[in-house]
């Protein structure tokens, strides 16, 4: 194991050791919203609105976060009538006016109601109705620029879900494309949209199918500092406002379209099930030289490959030929694919002397010829 695993362990074993030493030293207080917002230099605010939040996100609370530890129990463990009366109506299912809320970032710090998130959270609700005052950091940082345009994007646009990027102005072209969808709209209803009602229509017909596609194709997966707003951007950003072919891979035309309004007719037409997947498949032969005494363990052990689809032991200058058969994202290369499948799964098997990798750059495939006997026609 190298230096930097066993660093790791060492600092995990450290944290946990040192967090169940302040853990006896006593239970933790929920945050402070007055240390967060002078952190977040956060003195703007935004009306939210009514909204069911989740639970485990509130963190604080504004006034009284010395009498709860970070669960929200209290810390005296003295029963509140207050308490037990709240704890009955919800378990009676009686409804109870919204909580407020206070919301820097992420995060959600009670201003009013903390006696009934105490007795949600102790009795296993998941969420909870609450009304929202936003507080906007003003710090001028990356994560003050983003956080200030999602949340002006937010309110532009009054989408039913978040739209989280990392790359700032990114906002702004989203925002292009929903005017330019709007007028789309307008055109063809024949009719004034609203930007909202253009935004909803955008987000249900062109990003999220794109998104599902592109969740699909686990492209994510290469870019782990991106999310997938950030691929939907830059991908729609090249291939339908600049007209440019990046290396998606062949094929990516078929998928998307040459523009986001024919993108919009194809999902349009499609159910759910039936958006395509990001994936290419890739048939490719190998030629190997194998040593003479491990000739018919090693066809053994390559046949059973997956991806191996024919495997011929044939005369000449090598011994096998193999059909090979992989899929691959729209990001990666052919080449890339096949050289990490030859290299991890082929050249590591003993025995093997060379291999010569072919990719047809061609290909045409005749069908298998009808049985005439079953074909049932009367002699």
């Amino acid at each position: 194991m190298g230096i930097a695993s066993w660093k790791a362990r060492f600092l995990k074993i450290f944290n946990r050791g040192g967090n169940q030493h302040r853990q006896n030293n006593g239970p933790q207080e929920v945050k402070s919203f007055k240390v967060q917002q002078e952190k977040e230099a956060a003195f703007d605010t935004r009306d939210r609105g009514i909204q069911s939040i989740p639970l485990d996100r509130i963190v604080g609370s504004v006034g009284r976060y010395h009498d709860f530890d970070n669960s929200f129990r209290f810390k005296q463990n003295i029963p509140s009538e207050r308490l037990q009366w709240i704890r009955e109506a919800m378990r009676e299912g009686r409804p109870l006016k919204p909580v407020a809320l206070f919301q820097i970032k992420d995060e959600y710090y009670v201003s009013d109601g903390n006696h009934r998130i105490s007795a949600a959270k102790e009795l296993g609700h998941n969420e909870i109705l609450a009304r929202i005052v936003e507080f906007i950091p003003s710090e001028d940082t990356l994560d003050g620029f983003l956080y200030r345009e999602r949340a002006e994007f937010a309110d532009h646009t009054q989408l039913p879900a978040d739209i989280t990027l990392t790359e700032v102005s990114q906002y702004n072209f989203l925002l292009e494309q929903i005017s330019d969808h709007r007028e789309y709209l307008k055109r063809e209803q024949r009719h004034p949209v609203e930007f909202q009602e253009a935004a909803l229509d955008w987000y249900r017909t062109i990003y999220r199918p794109l998104v599902k596609i592109i969740k699909r194709g686990r492209l994510v997966d290469l870019f782990p500092e991106r999310t997938v707003a950030d691929l939907y951007a830059y991908i729609t950003l090249h291939h339908w406002k600049q007209s440019r072919r990046r290396q998606y891979g062949v094929g990516i035309n078929k998928l998307i379209e040459q523009n986001m309004e024919a993108f919009r007719k194809k999902m349009t037409e499609l159910k759910s099930p039936e958006y395509p997947e990001m994936k290419q498949r890739i048939t490719f032969f190998i030629l190997m030289n194998l040593q003479t005494n491990k000739e018919t363990k090693l066809i053994e052990k390559i046949y059973a490959l997956e991806e191996v689809k024919e495997i011929y032991w044939v005369h000449g200058d090598v011994d096998v030929l193999v059909k090979v058969e992989l899929t691959r994202d729209l990001i990666s290369s052919d080449a890339e694919v096949i050289s990490q499948f030859v290299h991890e799964k082929v050249r590591q098997l003993q025995g093997i002397i060379s291999t010569n990798t072919l990719i047809p750059g061609f290909a045409k495939i005749k069908a298998p010829p009808t049985d005439r006997n079953n074909s049932g026609d009367s002699q």
